[in-house]
């Protein structure tokens, strides 16, 4: 990793030569090339570099995003920013990745443009807008590129494209997005303007997403009258769980985004198979394994949508075991929970639960199918009209019976779903599906109203995801099912014709599952032959 300057002056002791420090603190400022010769120098004789650009796909999308948000806040002004860097230690940021809200209304995923914000200004009732339908009208408001003509160029590690390369420019980003834009300096002028709590204009903004946007908007109001902490609060909080809200129902472009994360996520299972062999009985294995899976991920999409799980034997029935630094063991299963977030952040959610040696014993296989007819109950049950809850209320039904059939629960089926029972929550603690899109748990901030008691619409796209965790330690099993753990989550698409497997592809039952690691050790095996590594369907799905 290259250090900055400064960070370089103080690794040195401010001594570049290499010369024995004088004990001395260095003056650094006499140590950084400030001089109008080097400015000079590092500023002239650059090519100019090619920021051609293509709109983006999502940008015959976003208007009417823009617009349903818009229609229910009529006649305010909404902040939408990007976000800021997020230091990770000293002079080390996080990649960055742009607020959810930022990404859905401009179609801006990767790291475009930290510091960046959206403002939807209200149109005036008699605009030529506003006899269009239209509520609001965007501007996006950013950094003028750091190019060789600044002083930033050279001397800002975030934003001086000496160190980070090119980036689209103002009028770039307005043909990506089909958004009027403006330099960064302009937006606290635009949010202050015609506020006021007299016949004047409301302002909201994500506030989770960035301090100095936060300022701004807090003068604006302050100046206009809203000084009430409180309201104003509460102003921000409705406009987070609306924009929650109006990412239920995917368009199509978001779903085919959904896609690409789903086969994505495959392929990076199809490598973890084809290695698995290598990681067995390795210590902290579990991280080679996680390793080929991220490592796919980078490959064919932005990264990870979110920490990949790798919980083999007795980490298995550990819901959120995220060290990795298990050793597999042949016997064993593996619990892997992993998703593949493409260029426009949009993520895949799978859950695969695989037998170490490549078959399942007698006890892992029953689990297995236990757990497998229940996503399979809860699949079946869903349809247009019927409630999202229906997907919790259908797992626990069958998970309750299974227990008793296997004889581990110790009440009748009925009394372990009365509300004063839940005995079968024991083995079952987390939630079994949520929404999927642009987070791996999509529209958390919407109401239960909007979300687990809404009828089920075509559009949304969600996730199926039941288990039973038998940890270790739980002395209410008997002690062969101490230490497995089973998990299998598919992401699904509702349709007018019904529910639709997005995953449909990735084998799902006992066998299907032993058949798919047996075709990635013999695709393995077979190096140095065209195409080695992946199965025929696979080669496939990559072209």
């Amino acid at each position: 990793m290259m250090t900055s300057e400064n960070e370089q002056i103080r690794n040195d002791g401010g001594n570049a030569a290499g010369k024995k420090p004088t004990g001395k603190k260095p003056d650094s400022s006499s140590r950084r090339p400030l001089g109008e010769n080097f400015r000079r120098f590092m500023t002239d004789g650059w090519a100019e570099p090619d920021r051609t650009v293509e709109p983006l796909a999502s940008s015959r999308f976003t208007p009417a995003r823009w617009q349903a948000i818009g229609r229910r806040f009529p006649g305010e002004r909404l902040v939408f920013p990007a976000g800021a860097h997020k230091q990770r230690a000293n002079d080390l940021n996080y990649a960055f990745r742009p607020n959810t809200s930022f990404a859905y209304f401009t179609g801006l995923g990767e790291d475009y443009d930290p510091d960046a914000v959206l403002v939807l200004d209200p149109v005036a009732p008699d605009s030529p807008e506003a006899k269009r339908g239209m509520t609001h009208t965007p501007a996006l408001y950013l950094h003028q590129p750091a190019d060789h003509t600044t002083r930033d160029f050279y001397m800002s590690a975030e934003y001086g494209e000496y160190w980070i390369g090119p980036r689209p420019g103002l009028a770039e980003f307005e043909a990506m997005t089909g958004i009027e834009t403006h330099d960064l300096s302009q937006f606290a002028d635009a949010v202050a303007k015609d506020v006021g709590a007299e016949g004047g204009v409301r302002v909201r903004v994500i506030r989770e997403a960035d301090q100095q946007a936060n300022t701004a908007v807090d003068a604006a109001r302050a100046a206009g009258g809203f000084d009430d902490p409180d309201a104003n609060a509460a102003d921000d909080a409705e406009l987070h769980q609306a924009c929650a809200e109006v990412r239920v129902i995917k368009d199509d472009y978001e779903i085919d985004q959904l896609r690409q994360a789903v086969k994505a996520t495959y392929h990076g299972f199809c490598s973890v198979l084809r290695h698995l062999d290598e990681a067995v009985d390795t210590p902290r294995g579990e991280r080679l394994i996680e390793g080929w899976f991220d490592a796919n991920a980078r490959f064919e999409g932005n990264t990870v949508g979110y920490d990949t799980i790798v919980a083999s034997g007795d980490h298995a029935p550990r819901l959120h075991w995220m060290r990795n630094n298990g050793t597999p063991h042949a016997g064993d299963l593996l619990l892997m929970d992993a998703g593949v977030e493409v260029n426009d952040l949009y993520t895949a959610d799978i859950t695969r639960t695989f037998p170490l040696n490549g078959r399942f014993t007698p006890l892992q296989r029953r689990v297995y199918d236990a757990v497998f007819d229940a996503q399979q109950a809860a699949f079946d049950a869903c349809r247009p009209g019927v409630p999202f809850s229906v997907i919790h209320d259908t797992v626990m039904r069958v998970t309750a019976e299974k227990l008793h059939e296997l004889g581990l629960l110790p009440v009748s089926v009925e009394e372990a779903l009365s509300p004063e029972g839940q005995q079968h929550r024991r083995w079952l603690a987390c939630g079994v599906g949520h929404h999927l899109g642009l987070d791996c748990h999509d529209c958390a901030q919407a109401r239960d109203s909007e979300y687990f008691d809404a009828e089920l619409k075509p559009g949304m796209v969600f996730t199926i995801e039941p288990g039973l965790y038998f940890q270790s330690d739980d002395l209410l099993v008997p002690p062969e099912y101490r230490g497995i753990g089973v998990r299998i989550e598919d992401d699904v698409l509702m349709t007018e014709d019904g529910p639709e497997w997005l995953s449909s592809y990735i084998p799902r039952t006992a066998d299907g599952v032993e058949r798919w690691m047996e075709e990635m050790r013999g695709a393995a095996e077979m190096k140095g032959t065209a195409g080695a590594g992946d199965t025929a369907e696979t080669q496939e799905d990559r072209r």
